[in-house]
């Protein structure tokens, strides 16, 4: 779906003019502030020249004018537009509130297009130099677009070859998180392609603000976190906030496809080029241009794939740099696409590249932009809402199972469960663990010791422990030492929230002062810089 947006302005109300009562061109001649007001000799206004030079699904005008003369103006242009009205103050030259103004308008319109694929035009000929402006940075951040402008009566796709701040990005994405608390500054359910990700903790919205900003630009990306983080929810997140939304996802898990099979999986084969290769067959190299390829599991490519992967990845000298050339198995001439690349791993690449098992060029190609998922234990603030969308989605596809399926809830015991329980296996363990209990508990309401039958005891991270409640007595077992062992958890994990910053951290564990906190530090010997 082809989307056009534009603001009215004062040429096409010029053009508007032509032919119309006294009374009316004295109105339009005070609006644009002429002292006379002459009818322009040749061409059409920019609206008019953009809707002649091609179709668009929709169009949606902008505008600041008098809503009667507005009307008359879009039943001119003779197509059917959505008119919107943004509120920029009474100064359209007003960075801010032009601003604001029109970032409402272009989100209502794209919440408007739900999780229908669109590519979003931008008309830049009418309106101030500042709303010009303000298009330009909305559409090159949060809401990617193309650029138009029009002149001598002809409409010409507009390159922009700056982004203001995106320019930036794979620079910037590298710093510490220290520098980037900027990008936790929206909800994922505020961010455009985003809203699938549930959570309004710290650590999701900055991993949802940095693949925010990846996603604007042609650069590869690597998802790094454990198993079960999302990496794949996150990487069809960034295809749909980029401007390849429209065009193909194609997710490959390397883990699962025979080493001796990828490359014909990834770069496609000719017939008869080895045993089973009835017909000639795309690879997802082919079938995904103009998209997006997710890479999954990319640490268990074999090392002659990893080699082959590698030339892909670097475009033809001067070509942009999604351009792919590859031959399929099999062939000799060489074949074209434009794919962007997004791997992801729960594997530590850096330590495979210091063993020898990933090559290290491979590893900077597809990690330009690298974005890491928090676990579980790192945004408990977000597990029992991510609790409740799954229980709903389990309820949802039981109830088309079975004819009077009745709701599974949750009980207050069993969302404390959740939010204490370590996950080891993140989102995908909470997910089994909520099927079993929903299939094993008659109950309609879920209770603690319902999903605790449903979790698998599993090797845990020291600080991320079992209930302590739940330790068993006897065989050495000590109180005095167990409950130090508690404390240093508290102090790491308070510390950690808080950035550091003991007077936050002593809030979080309800001390009166730093100085308390300070002295417990120094009691348990905990450096939280060194550790952290």
């Amino acid at each position: 779906m082809d989307v056009l947006i534009s603001w009215i302005g004062h040429t096409d109300l010029r053009f508007f003019a032509v032919g119309r009562s006294p009374e009316q061109r004295e109105q339009i001649r005070s609006i644009v502030r002429a002292k006379t007001l002459e009818d322009p000799h040749t061409g059409m206004s920019p609206v008019r020249t953009m809707l002649e030079a091609r179709p668009f699904d929709q169009i949606h005008f902008l505008s600041n004018y008098a809503e009667d003369l507005t009307n008359q103006l879009v039943a001119w242009t003779e197509v059917e537009g959505q008119v919107h009205y943004p509120d920029i103050g009474t100064n359209p030259a007003d960075y801010r509130g032009v601003y604001a103004g029109t970032e409402t308008a272009l989100r209502l319109i794209c919440q408007g297009l739900g999780n229908k694929p669109f590519n979003l035009h931008i008309l830049l000929s009418p309106g101030t130099p500042t709303m010009a402006a303000i298009l330009v940075l909305l559409g090159k951040t949060k809401y990617p677009a193309t650029f138009w402008q029009t002149w001598d009566s002809k409409a010409t796709k507009t390159e922009i070859p700056f982004d203001l701040i995106v320019d930036v990005v794979p620079d910037l994405l590298r710093g510490s998180d220290s520098r980037l608390q900027h990008l936790a500054a929206l909800s994922p359910k505020d961010v455009h392609g985003f809203t699938d990700i549930i959570g309004d903790s710290k650590a999701i919205r900055l991993a949802v603000g940095r693949a925010r900003k990846a996603a604007l630009r042609d650069v590869p990306v690597l998802l790094a976190g454990e198993s079960g983080t999302g990496k794949e929810m996150f990487s069809r997140a960034i295809h749909r906030a980029s401007h390849r939304r429209s065009r193909p996802f194609l997710p490959i898990n390397c883990a699962a496809i025979p080493s001796q099979l990828m490359e014909a999986e990834l770069f496609g084969h000719t017939k008869g080029s080895f045993t089973g290769a009835t017909n000639d067959r795309k690879g997802a190299f082919t079938e995904a241009n103009g998209g997006t390829i997710f890479l999954d599991e990319v640490g268990e490519l074999h090392p002659e794939i990893q080699a082959k992967l590698l030339r892909v990845l670097q475009p033809p000298p001067g070509e942009p740099p999604c351009t792919r050339e590859f031959a399929p198995v099999g062939s000799t001439k060489n074949q074209r696409s434009d794919v962007r690349v997004v791997a992801a791993t729960n594997r530590d690449l850096l330590a495979m590249i210091r063993e020898g098992t990933f090559r290290e060029d491979l590893f900077y190609r597809l990690a330009v932009i690298t974005i890491k998922l928090p676990p579980l234990r790192e945004r408990r603030t977000d597990i029992s809402a991510i609790a409740d969308r799954l229980l709903a989605q389990i309820n949802s596809d039981f109830a088309k199972q079975e004819p009077g399926y009745k709701d599974k809830s949750l009980s207050a015991s069993a969302k404390a469960f959740v939010v204490r329980h370590p996950w080891g296996g993140n989102v995908r363990e909470l997910y089994n663990a909520l099927i079993q209990a929903a299939v094993m508990t008659e109950d309609p309401v879920l209770q603690a010791e319902d999903l605790a039958a449903a979790t698998v005891e599993m090797p845990i991270n020291p600080g991320h422990g079992k209930d302590a409640a739940a330790q068993p007595l006897g065989d050495g077992f000590s109180l005095d030492d167990h409950l130090i062992s508690i404390q240093k958890d508290y102090l790491r994990r308070a510390m950690q929230e808080a950035d550091g910053v003991k007077t936050q951290a002593a809030k979080l564990l309800g001390m009166k002062n730093y100085q308390t906190l300070d002295a417990q530090l120094k009691r348990f010997k905990i450096n939280w810089k060194k550790e952290a």
